[in-house]
């Protein structure tokens, strides 16, 4: 296991090769019902996607999902109210998320998806979210009172529950996680555009979570926040913990790691305008594939 918080820049050092990636061509989101109040699912263009649906507990709001992928240049907008702390999502069909748009929710909740098959950003992801974004390719989400909310087995009882989120169950083989995030916004702060990439608001938390992490190219930006990455074997458990920039990853219960892996200028950014943010990994190895500048920043 190596964890490590940087505060680098890094030139790319080690050539390992390339990889190729096959993305799906089909992007579609659909709610599997499930849920005691079932996901519902608009779309007026086949492009952008409205959820709304999904059962309150509390503060949380949970979605389940035959499958989450978004089309290139769309959307999935959840439609959440005002109250909810955190949207919960999971993906119990068998395909890879795809997500080439924009995924967006109301207000400052935090989301989390979860989808055992693997995540994979494209070069137009972006978050429109008020809150932290967890993503990962674990099996369940564990929440404090011992409630599972399982992506396969979605009909384990108790379905729901008030708790809050403290770890994710990862399954014998689960997906990859791949961000090739290259969305661009404008910034007041240079007053010019520039890329972001995957982006949360300033001081939360951005973590990717799967058997393998690549950042492709890919951006992270958590300004003044906290970016995890963590690359582990299968069957392990992924504690969540709640901190002043959204949440901690613990990894006290896996034994196994493997590894992430940066290519094609990746960057992950934590600068804020005033304080610093964190930058986690977590892995068996950080490989810095082809000659490239890499940049990482807190």
């Amino acid at each position: 296991m190596k964890k490590l918080t940087y505060q680098l820049w890094l030139i790319g050092a080690m050539i390992f090769g390339s990889m190729a990636t096959t993305v799906p061509t089909q992007a579609q989101i659909a709610g599997d019902g499930t849920l005691p109040n079932p996901t519902q699912v608009q779309t007026p263009d086949s492009r952008n996607f409205t959820i709304t649906g999904g059962s309150h507990r509390g503060a949380n709001l949970f979605h389940s999902f035959g499958e989450f992928s978004v089309p290139q240049g769309g959307s999935a907008r959840f439609n959440n109210n005002a109250t909810v702390g955190n949207i919960i999502g999971r993906v119990t069909g068998d395909s890879i998320s795809n997500i080439e748009g924009a995924i967006a929710a109301n207000g400052s909740a935090n989301l989390f998806l979860i989808n055992p098959n693997g995540i994979i950003f494209g070069s137009n992801a972006s978050l429109q979210i008020g809150g932290s974004f967890i993503a990962g390719t674990a099996d369940s989400l564990i929440f404090q009172d011992g409630t599972q909310f399982s992506a396969t087995n979605p009909q384990t009882s108790p379905l729901l529950t008030i708790s809050v989120p403290v770890g994710l169950q990862f399954g014998q083989n689960p997906g990859a996680i791949r961000n090739y995030s290259q969305f661009s916004r404008f910034f007041p702060e240079s007053g010019k555009d520039g890329v972001a990439g995957l982006e949360v608001k300033p001081s939360k938390t951005l973590a990717l979570v799967g058997e393998q992490v690549f950042q492709e190219g890919g951006r992270l930006y958590a300004p003044a926040g906290r970016i995890e990455l963590g690359s582990i074997a299968g069957a392990s458990l992924v504690s969540l913990s709640s901190n002043e920039k959204g949440f901690a990853l613990g990894y006290e219960k896996t034994n196994n790691f493997q590894d992430i892996r940066l290519s094609q200028a990746a960057s992950i950014d934590a600068t804020g305008n005033s304080s610093s943010g964190d930058i986690f990994y977590t892995a068996n190895r950080l490989l810095l594939l082809t000659v490239h500048q890499y940049q990482v920043r807190i």
